[in-house]
């Protein structure tokens, strides 16, 4: 068990918890097995996600060295070489001497690795931190220097999905997932209050109180640990397992693998030799809920009346496949006759049911606000280079990207090594050297100018007015929306969305990284009435200029689907273009998706396009199969 640190304030107990049941239990099972994968932990904010993991560190076991497991925090803005480790710039310049420096990564064997926030983090680095978790090792192939070292750790991801959520690729590369939300129970909620206030109060006088509990946990978690390696997973079991994952259509064979080893850890943790159904059905609980997300606006979750009937399948189908009893050895053919036999012979090979998956089910249809077909659209960036929030939209000047030169104003973002020793080179010299070490002065470092992707906020302006409102316009335009916004959410933007009807426009959704909410906002999307399209404007405009104090780095571009029709009050399209001029002057980047159909034409969305100093396409032209274009915005 960790010790705590006799000076330090000791934290708040594992077992004075209360509920969270299942996401102690996955918490615990990868402590047991820590190649289960981590755990991936879902909720709204102030659901003691961050509190049930600092607790569990405090319960495992003793290093291989002997010291105290450790709680290894990773911020979201650490580097790449932070994590997993760099060359040894201070040994390389000062004594000549290749030397690997260790990351967060070693830090945390034998421990917890702990990143708040994960779907905030580059999607690069939660790969790595994936790849240490499943492995047990870090490989490290960079600068001239080949390193490995162990990482074995439990990994736990936390997150609000209202600040958006992880890409379904990564969703599969946890072990395990649980959602987590407040209790609506008056009686639990009063002792959630209590026992906080409690320990608040006096914390290690409340410490006491559950450090037996505590040290029962820990001793359990160890054994189980202990003798995991001796607990058998049965060939019917294994067969249920593969069927469980089969019937609820996950891609790939990891699910299979998690779930196998998840229900070994529970039947270890519950002192079992052998897994059996009931733990199969704990971690399919586990390990199922968030791979069933084909698609990253599906709902996440697990209908608990699915899971019995696909337990109830995959019971079946083991049972058809129990193996024969051993014959006779007295003779051929002895022993007792199947079940479902009628005492003959057995069936030839070719004739025994196979083990094969059931056919998938076939695909639902799914619709957003009776969307037309979705597609991949074009690329639309904001131009320049920015600094935002790592995405994959625009360019940005980033601490992740590619180094593109050397600079004497970068050196926060990495060193460039080459460009140091470059600029040192020239004054060797008339610093008297002859031979040997290069002599380096402050004045030769050279930082990294780096450049990658940036994520941005898109302002959607929607027209959903009476001249939008055919059924046919309406789903296309609708469908054009749902699959800008599933380019949002590839891209990592935040997102907004202004709808323009009636007397004026309303915000349905302000600005967000979880585009999945906007979706469903769509489906509630009313149409019908005049076209205030001045007002969307200036509500987009104080949408803009908002988020820019929230977050300055971020830069926006906004996207007005309409035909340009704007009518409603005295001169309606001459007060949309004053209106799209003061959008413009925030320096926001625009495009304007001409909606306009039929034989005659107005051309209204392309002037305003010209008061947006933005472009203009037609609808027909946002799908990716056309040339990719660039927004183009003021300078």
């Amino acid at each position: 068990m960790a010790q705590q640190d006799s000076a330090a304030e000791p934290g708040f107990p594992f077992s004075a918890i209360v509920g969270q049941d299942q996401l102690r239990l996955a918490l615990t099972l990868c402590a047991v097995h820590p190649g289960i994968g981590g755990v991936l932990v879902r909720g709204e904010k102030g659901t003691a996600k961050s509190t049930v993991v600092r607790a569990l560190a405090a319960l495992l076991p003793p290093t291989s060295s002997g010291a105290p497991a450790r709680l290894v925090e990773l911020p979201v803005g650490a580097t790449e070489d932070r994590v997993v480790g760099s060359l040894d710039l201070e040994k390389v310049l000062r004594d000549g001497e290749r030397a690997f420096q260790p990351g967060l990564l070693a830090a945390a064997h034998d421990g917890v690795l702990y990143v708040d926030e994960v779907n905030l983090l580059h999607d690069h680095l939660v790969d790595v931190l994936l790849d240490a978790a499943a492995m047990g090792r870090v490989h490290v192939e960079r600068d001239g220097v080949s390193h490995s070292h162990p990482a074995r750790f439990v990994l736990v991801g936390t997150m609000n999905p209202e600040e958006g959520e992880l890409r379904p690729q990564l969703l599969d590369r946890f072990g395990l997932a649980v959602d987590v939300a407040a209790s609506r129970d008056v009686d639990v909620r009063m002792q959630v209050v209590r026992r906080r206030l409690d320990f608040e109060a006096d914390p290690a006088g409340f410490a006491a109180r559950y450090a037996d509990a505590d040290a029962a946990t820990a001793t359990r978690i160890a054994a189980a640990r202990a003798a995991l390696a001796d607990v058998a997973l049965p060939d019917r079991e294994l067969r249920r397992i593969a069927a469980l994952c089969a019937s609820f259509d996950v891609d790939g064979m990891r699910a299979d693998l998690v779930l196998a080893r998840t229900a070994t850890a529970h039947a270890a943790w519950r002192g079992a030799t052998e897994v059996a159904e009931q733990d199969v059905r704990v971690a399919a609980e586990l390990t199922l809920p968030h791979r069933r997300r084909r698609d990253p606006f599906d709902e996440p979750g697990l209908d608990p009346q699915q899971l019995d009937d696909a337990m109830r399948d995959a019971d079946e189908h083991a049972s058809e496949h129990e193996p024969d009893p051993e014959p006779d050895p007295d003779g051929p053919g002895g022993g007792a006759p199947r079940p479902d036999s009628d005492g003959g012979d057995p069936p030839p090979p070719s004739e025994v049911p196979q083990a094969d998956s059931p056919p998938a089910p076939a695909p639902k249809d799914r619709q957003v606000g009776a969307p037309s077909a979705q597609f991949r659209t074009r690329l639309l960036t904001v131009p320049g280079v920015g600094e935002g929030a790592p995405g994959r939209r625009s360019r940005s000047r980033s601490a992740q990207g590619r180094t593109v030169r050397a600079t004497t104003t970068d050196a926060g973002r990495g060193l460039h090594l080459v460009g140091t020793l470059f600029a040192a080179a020239e004054h060797q010299v008339a610093r008297g050297r002859r031979e040997g070490r290069m002599l380096l002065a402050p004045s030769d470092i050279r930082g990294a100018h780096r450049e990658g992707r940036e994520g941005n906020l898109i302002v959607f302006v929607v027209d959903a007015s009476g001249s939008m409102a055919g059924r046919d316009r309406l789903s296309a335009v609708t469908g054009a929306v749902v699959s800008l916004l599933r380019d949002a959410y590839q891209r990592r933007d935040k997102v907004a969305v202004i709808t323009v009807r009636g007397a004026g426009a309303e915000l349905v959704l302000p600005p967000t990284s979880s585009v999945d909410v906007a979706v469903r906002r769509l489906r509630s999307l009313r149409t019908g009435g005049r076209t205030p399209l001045a007002q969307g404007f200036l509500k987009a405009r104080e949408v803009v200029l908002r988020e820019r104090v929230r977050d300055p780095r971020r830069r926006a571009m906004v996207v007005a689907l309409t035909d340009g029709r704007a009518t409603g009050g005295p001169d309606p399209v001459q007060r949309a273009r004053i209106a799209a001029g003061l959008l413009a002057d925030t320096s926001a980047a625009a495009v304007v998706v001409d909606c306009e159909s039929g034989m005659v034409r107005l051309g209204l969305a392309a002037e305003l396009a010209t008061a947006l100093r933005g472009a203009c396409i037609r609808l027909a032209e946002l799908s990716a199969e056309h040339v990719a274009g660039v927004v183009r915005a003021a300078a």
